[in-house]
C-alpha cells in the first residue's frame, strides 16, 4: 500500500485571525482565506479503462478509453509543500464531435489541451491564489488551443483537471476538507471572469453552502442499453434502486419517441414514481426537429409515462446551432445546456435564449460550476427558477467520482447522473491494492461483496460523509508507480496530414 497516500511535509495548521470568528463552536471554514501557492510541478499519467458494456451516446459507441491522472506539487506560502491529484476519463467525441475527426484524434486533442495548460500554468511565477492561476491562464489557453484547431470545450479540459489537483494539494496543506475550504473561499474565487456578478455575490454564495449528506443517483440509459427484461431499465441489479433516470436520445423524433414509449412502460413497472431527464448530446439538427419530439411528448398517450415525469431536456441541438436558436414556445419545458457550456458567458447567453439551466461537470471546470451556481441562485431570487444540474462524464471509481460528487454536494445538487459504475466493472484495471485503499478510506462509498470494490448505492443514493477528509474529497491518491505517462499527443493538423 506504500505510495498510495502522499506525504505532506511538516505543514502547520493554517493560521487564523484572532477575532469573533475564532470563538469556540464557530465553523472552521470561516477562518481567513484565501491561501496563496506557487506551482512546482505538474505531471500527467494515464491508465486504460475497458468498459463492461458499450456506451452509446450521440454519434459514438465507447468500449474503452484511457483515464487521465494529474499529479501536482505546490509550495504553500509559509507552510511547505503538498501534493494533489485529480482524475478524469479522456472521453472521445464528446468535447469535440467534428465528424471529420476519429475518436482517437479527439482524445489527442484533450492531451494537447493538457500540455498547453501545463506550460501556461508553470509559466506563472510567484505566489498566487488557486483562482488567480486559473483566471490568468484560461484566456490564453482557449486562444492557444484555437490556433491549434482545438475547440473551446476541449480547451477547458486541461485547466479543469489541473485546477482540481491544485485544489486537492491546497486543501491538504491547509488540513481542511473541500466543503469547509470552499465555504471559506480557500481558492480566492471572485467575479473577474463573470462581470454580471459582483465579488460579494460569490463570497455570499460560498459561505452559505450546506453540503448534502447524500446525493441521489440518476441512472443512465444509453442508446445501446437494454430496455426490457434482464439488464433492462426495470432490472434492480442494473438501476441500483435509482429514483431518477437519464434517457439518451438519438436525434430522430420518431425513433426516439418509440424507444421512450418502451422505456415508459418499464418505468411504470418499478413500483415507484421516478423522475426522468432527456439528453440528446447535440443530435437534434434544429428547432424544427426538436419541436417534433416535444409535440409527441405533449400529445402521444404512449409517452405520458415519460412526459409526466420529465424534469428537463439536456443539450438537444449542436452547440453552434444552440447559440443561434431562441427556444421560443419550447421554453414551456425546461431545457439546459451541457456541451454548449464552453465559456464563462455561456450561461447568461443561454438564459437569453430561454434556457433555464446548465450542467455541472468537473471536467468542464469546477470554478465555472461555482460561478454558474452563484448565478442560478441570484437569478432565481427574482422569481423565475434557474438551476445547475449534475451530469456525468462516466466518472470512474476513486478520484474522479469522489471529486465530482463532492462538487455537486457542495452546490446542493440533489440528484446527479452517475454512470461510471454502470459501464465499467468496479475499479476496472486499477491495481487491487489501490482499489482496496480507496474502499478502506471511504467505506460509505464503496463495498466489496466478493467481486472487488464497487460503488455503494444506498436506496438510490450516494453518501458523502467520508468526502469530508482533508483534501479534495479523497484520503487516498493513486499508486503513481502503477500508471504510465500520458501519451504524447499529435496536433490535429498532423493527424489530418
Amino acid at each position: 500500500m506504500a505510495g498510495l497516500v502522499p506525504a505532506i511535509h511538516a505543514l502547520p495548521r493554517a493560521t487564523k485571525n484572532v477575532d469573533a470568528r475564532d470563538k469556540p463552536g464557530h465553523d472552521d471554514h470561516l477562518w481567513t482565506m484565501p491561501v496563496r501557492l506557487k506551482l512546482r510541478d505538474i505531471a500527467f499519467f494515464e491508465r486504460p479503462v475497458q468498459f463492461a458494456r458499450p456506451f452509446r451516446f450521440g454519434a459514438i459507441t465507447i468500449n474503452a478509453t484511457p483515464q487521465l491522472f494529474v499529479r501536482v506539487e505546490i509550495e504553500v506560502e509559509g507552510r511547505g509543500t503538498a501534493v494533489g491529484a485529480s482524475a478524469e476519463l479522456l472521453v472521445p467525441k464528446w468535447f469535440d464531435k467534428r465528424p471529420e475527426l476519429s475518436p482517437a484524434q479527439t482524445v489527442d486533442g484533450l492531451r494537447r489541451s493538457l500540455e498547453i495548460a501545463r506550460g501556461l500554468y508553470l509559466a506563472r511565477t510567484g505566489f498566487l491564489t488557486a483562482f488567480d492561476l486559473h483566471a490568468s491562464c484560461i484566456g490564453a489557453q482557449v486562444a492557444t488551443c484555437a490556433k491549434k484547431n482545438i475547440p473551446a470545450l476541449a480547451a477547458a479540459y486541461g485547466p479543469a483537471e489541473i485546477d482540481k489537483a491544485i485544489l486537492d494539494a491546497l486543501l491538504r496543506a491547509a488540513e481542511t476538507s473541500f466543503f469547509d475550504g470552499m465555504a471559506g473561499n480557500v481558492a480566492g474565487i471572485d467575479a473577474r471572469l463573470s462581470p454580471d456578478l459582483k465579488d460579494a455575490d460569490v463570497v455570499q454564495f460560498l459561505s452559505g453552502r450546506k453540503p448534502l449528506s447524500r446525493v441521489a443517483v440518476r441512472h443512465t440509459v444509453g442508446l445501446d442499453d437494454a430496455v426490457e427484461g434482464e439488464g433492462g431499465v426495470a432490472d434492480p441489479r442494473e438501476n441500483a434502486g435509482a429514483n431518477y433516470f437519464k434517457l439518451k436520445l438519438a436525434g430522430d423524433p420518431a425513433a426516439d419517441a418509440a424507444r421512450l414509449a418502451r422505456i415508459g412502460k418499464e418505468l411504470d413497472r418499478l413500483g415507484r414514481d421516478p423522475r426522468v431527464t432527456l439528453d440528446a448530446n447535440e443530435q437534434y439538427a434544429d428547432l424544427a426537429a426538436l419541436q417534433a419530439l416535444m409535440d409527441r411528448l405533449d400529445h402521444d398517450p404512449a409517452l405520458r409515462p415519460i412526459a409526466s415525469r420529465l424534469l428537463y431536456v439536456e443539450q438537444p441541438m449542436p452547440r453552434d446551432i444552440t447559440r443561434q436558436s431562441p427556444l421560443g414556445s419550447l421554453a414551456a419545458r425546461s431545457f439546459i445546456i451541457d456541451e454548449a457550456d464552453d465559456s464563462y458567458d455561456a450561461f447568461p447567453a443561454a438564459r437569453a435564449l430561454r434556457y433555464r439551466g446548465i450542467s455541472s461537470k468537473s471536467c468542464k471546470g469546477l470554478y465555472k460550476s461555482i460561478i454558474n451556481a452563484t448565478r442560478a441562485a441570484k437569478w432565481s431570487a427574482g422569481g423565475q427558477t434557474f438551476f445547475v444540474t449534475g451530469e456525468d462524464l462516466t466518472c470512474q471509481a476513486g478520484l474522479a467520482v469522489q471529486q465530482d460528487l463532492a462538487l455537486g454536494a457542495f452546490l446542493g445538487i440533489t440528484h446527479a447522473e452517475r454512470n461510471g459504475h454502470h459501464y465499467v466493472d468496479g475499479f476496472g484495471d486499477t491495481p487491487a491494492a489501490e482499489a482496496q485503499a480507496f474502499a478502506a478510506a471511504h467505506p460509505d462509498l464503496y463495498v466489496d461483496a466478493g467481486q472487488g470494490a464497487r460503488l455503494s448505492i444506498h436506496n438510490g443514493d450516494l453518501l458523502t460523509g467520508s468526502l469530508h477528509a482533508a483534501g479534495f474529497a479523497t484520503s487516498v491518491h493513486p499508486d503513481w508507480a502503477a500508471l504510465r505517462p500520458l501519451e504524447q499527443p499529435r496536433s490535429i493538423q498532423e493527424q489530418l496530414a
